[in-house]
């Protein structure tokens, strides 16, 4: 999930009207690891620049 000056891995826990939760997040930066967030983040849905879904690995 891209905003205009984050980067996130993470799992879209919930919609709640115009804000998405995240859980499970880390905070991507170029040139550096990703670094683990503890607990929930919650983002208004306006700020959200794109999202790239990745496809399950389920059988």
């Amino acid at each position: 999930m891209n905003l205009p000056d984050k980067a996130f891995s993470a799992v879209l826990w919930a919609k709640r009207g115009p804000l998405l939760v995240l859980r499970d997040v880390q905070l991507l930066e170029a040139g550096r690891a990703a670094q683990p967030v503890d607990g929930e983040i919650v983002i208004e849905r306006a700020r959200v620049e794109f999202v790239q879904v990745l496809a399950g690995g389920g059988g």
